[in-house]
């Protein structure tokens, strides 16, 4: 902000007003050098006629805590630790019986001695299933939950209108406490072809649990899970990796220097 006043003043003299001297850096210093926050008085004689000119800038509060601002915002922001941004997505259905709620999962990788990195699992979509416990509340802490992999993506999503399907998970199998955790969801049609049930069963004879849980998904809805889940399956097999790292350059070296390698590699097995 800049104020500016005229006043009155009697005549200066020579000695008050030494115009060589302004050209002296040393008694006169630049506007640049200037410090913003204090208020600099000049004193001149135009035309013979007594003035005095008075200069305030009170710009540097407002500059001071616009930077302050920034570099606050900027400490916590993840590109200023060096980390990348993290999205959280999912998509819920609610109804009187119970609630679902659906969430991908990214793949994982492990970086090989080239540089390189490697996938050492696939990612899935996890399935999460809450009872009721009044109008519109649901038991959270009560939820049952089911992983779906690749493959039983694919499943669901070729699923027709009079088509059921089932899946079988035991989360211990070939160890010692095989079968005594067993989750079962089955994907079965409406009576009136509106659309699916999904009914997950899950019993846990470590925690005495015998929990039932089915939600009904309509025809519109069990559409939306399955242009979901077509549009994340590349992303869980971590192709979108490879596609990202794939470049002109790389595929021409890697065809000089393996020439099995190309659309002619199953005929030259």
């Amino acid at each position: 902000m800049l104020q500016l006043q005229l006043l009155s003043s009697p005549p200066l003299t020579p000695q008050t007003l030494n115009l060589n001297s302004i050209s002296n850096p040393k008694l006169f210093p630049s506007f640049s050098s200037l410090n913003s926050s204090q208020t600099r008085s000049f004193k001149f004689n135009p035309l013979s006629k007594p003035s005095k000119f008075s200069l305030k800038c009170r710009q540097s509060e407002y500059f001071d805590q616009k930077q302050r601002f920034n570099d606050s915002s900027s400490s916590t922001s993840p590109s200023s630790l060096g980390l990348p941004a993290r999205f959280y997505v999912g998509h819920s259905i609610y109804k009187g019986k119970a609630a679902l709620t659906v969430e991908p999962r990214a793949p994982e990788f492990v970086p090989l001695d080239s540089g390189a990195f490697k996938i050492s699992r696939e990612g899935f979509v996890l399935l999460q299933f809450a009872p009721a416990a009044g109008v519109r509340q649901y038991d959270w802490s009560r939820k049952q939950v089911f992983s779906l992999s690749v493959t039983e993506i694919g499943t669901l999503i070729s699923l027709g209108l009079r088509e059921s399907c089932e899946f079988f998970h035991d989360p211990f199998k070939g160890k010692s406490d095989e079968g005594k955790v067993r989750k079962v969801l089955k994907v079965e049609p409406l009576p009136d072809g509106s659309g699916h049930f999904f009914n997950l069963g899950v019993q846990n004879k470590l925690l005495n649990v015998d929990e039932n849980v089915y939600i009904p998904i309509t025809r519109g809805e069990f559409t939306v899970l399955k242009s979901a889940f077509s549009f994340i399956l590349p992303y869980l097999l971590g192709w979108h990796a490879f596609a990202n790292s794939t470049k002109p350059d790389d595929t021409s070296r890697a065809n000089n220097a393996n020439p099995r390698y190309g659309g002619d590699y199953e005929w030259t097995m």
